[in-house]
């Protein structure tokens, strides 16, 4: 039986991040939508969804942590993944707290945001 294609939005006011994450994470056939600022992100999901939602805590207006409670709020069964540049424990832990999936710290390669996705995909599946 083929997996079913994992729909990942992800958000980064850093232009670069999604343009470099999302060829690396069709790569494994998925399909990926990216946005810049929160705002967009959460209209948009609000039409449709995610399985998995990758997002930078650090933003303007809407932050990681918003994202990640009205996501959860929408959507129970969707995976939130933090990205952080400013890695810290308090934040990383009021995160998961909130029911993060988990996190990852600026810089990081793609194929480590693979294996977190990899382990989500498991959980959505189960």
């Amino acid at each position: 039986m083929e997996a079913k294609k994992l729909k990942i939005m992800v958000i980064d006011d850093e232009n670069i991040v999604g343009k470099r994450l999302k060829p690396a994470l069709e790569k494994s056939g998925d399909i990926v939508e990216t946005f810049e600022n929160g705002e967009s992100a959460l209209a948009r999901f609000d039409e449709e969804p995610f399985d998995i939602v990758v997002t930078d805590i650090r933003m303007e207006k809407i932050d990681g942590i918003e994202i990640l409670e009205r996501v959860l709020a929408k959507s129970a069964h969707t995976k939130v993944i933090m990205i952080t540049g400013y890695a810290t424990v308090e934040i990383a832990r009021e995160a998961l707290s909130k029911g993060a999936f988990d996190f990852i710290a600026k810089p990081f390669k793609p194929a480590d945001l693979r294996a977190i996705i990899k382990r989500a995909s498991k959980e959505l599946r189960a």
